[in-house]
């Protein structure tokens, strides 16, 4: 493959390495040097939610260091319940998006390639800050979710259950415009393609789920409904950026509300729900789970992203513990995770095909430079929160 015109001449390409992690991959216009990609992780270090240059510098570190896509952490779209935490970059208003252009550009200069993930928390408004009591949170039936195995606190839980009034109509309206808008920003300032969260009980899963979408109208009275939501966004979305760029969607079982939740109970519900998805202009799906290699259901040892590319024949990802022996949730308890040779795992799934990519969060933040140790067979540098996850090295 000849080489990308946004590689830099700046670095000296590392030894090659044959394995399936560095082989490229073309996903519509978008071309990946290899099948490494960071994942969205909440860094709450944009304040007013405007990207500065501290941001900029860290996303062109990992593309610098040969990351072959950088998925950002979750944006806010224009929609006043979308995101409760000010540190959270948006992707609206001249000075937000004049911050992305600078991380975009830069991104660029380093060789990369870089997506936004778009976000609305939906159910989970409150989660991360104290919010305005006189702001409705977003929830498809009004419900939270029936609390189960969660990392919240007693005390935020407590504040959160109670129903409130469902979405409207024009609340379904307003926010798949403001998706859309959203996207679009996107484009203009030179993102190589669009992610949208899609998972852990936020909005779009808050309608999958069928404990947080028990309505009765076409947004909610079966599975299909239920899916309609999400399908609609994606859908226009497409319509707005066209055919170049790529969709990622994150799509998860486990909620935040209850780690045991599940969308799908069986290969064929994940099929309904993933291929109306599809159909609407999904790419990728970005299969997110505690552990990558976790069998998704009884009778078989395919792993979630295995199933979402066996059963919509779209890319898919996978995602959960890479290199290390502990989950997040785990880890952010316990501070550390010890390292996991799972490496070679992880290249034997993506050379057998069971899915395309691996989006690797933690190494990243503790090494920048993960993509070239990979490739070289350097040591993995091990994952401390207390160092690592509040700072923007």
């Amino acid at each position: 493959m000849s080489e990308s015109p946004l590689v830099s001449d700046a670095h000296t390409a590392p030894p090659e390495n044959p394995s399936a992690l560095f082989e490229p991959l073309r996903i519509r216009r978008l071309e990946l040097p290899n099948r490494i990609a960071m994942s969205a992780m909440t860094r709450s270090s944009s304040p007013g939610g405007v990207p500065g240059s501290d941001v900029a510098r860290y996303y062109a570190r990992r593309a610098a260091g040969g990351t072959g896509l950088i998925i950002t952490e979750g944006v806010a779209i224009d929609h006043v319940a979308a995101v409760d935490n000010p540190n959270v970059p948006r992707m609206y208003g001249d000075s937000a998006l004049t911050g992305w252009r600078t991380v975009v550009d830069e991104v660029h200069a380093a060789g990369g390639r870089i997506i936004p993930q778009l976000w609305h928390v939906g159910p989970l408004w409150g989660a991360m800050c104290e919010v305005d009591p006189a702001i409705r949170p977003m929830r498809p039936s009004g419900l939270w979710g029936t609390p189960g195995v969660t990392s919240y606190s007693d005390e935020y839980v407590a504040r959160s259950v109670p129903q409130t009034a469902p979405m409207t109509k024009r609340d379904i309206d307003d926010i798949i415009a403001a998706f859309v808008s959203a996207a679009a920003n996107a484009v203009q300032v030179g993102f190589d393609g669009i992610a949208l969260h899609g998972g852990h009980g936020y909005l779009l899963d808050a309608f999958l789920w069928s404990d947080t979408n028990r309505r009765d109208d076409r947004w909610g009275r079966d599975l299909q409904a239920r899916t309609r939501f999400p399908a609609e966004v994606v859908k226009a979305i497409r319509a707005e950026i066209g055919p170049d760029l790529p969709i990622f969607f994150r799509f998860s079982q486990h909620k935040q509300q209850d780690y045991t939740a599940r969308i799908a109970e069986t290969p064929e519900d994940l099929g309904a729900i993933l291929g109306a998805l599809a159909d609407a202009g999904v790419d990728v799906f970005d299969a997110s789970i505690r552990r990558f290699d976790l069998p998704a259901f009884e009778g078989s040892d395919l792993s979630l992203a295995g199933w979402a590319k066996k059963l919509t024949g779209a890319h898919a990802m996978a995602v959960g513990s890479v290199g290390l022996g502990k989950p997040m949730r785990d880890s952010r308890i316990e501070g550390a995770a010890p390292l996991v040779d799972n490496i070679g795992e992880v290249d034997d799934r993506i050379g057998s095909g069971e899915f395309d990519l691996i989006a690797i969060g933690r190494l990243h933040l503790a090494n920048p430079e993960l993509a070239t140790a990979l490739r070289t067979g350097a040591p993995l540098t091990a994952f401390d929160r207390a160092v690592h996850e509040g700072s923007l090295v």
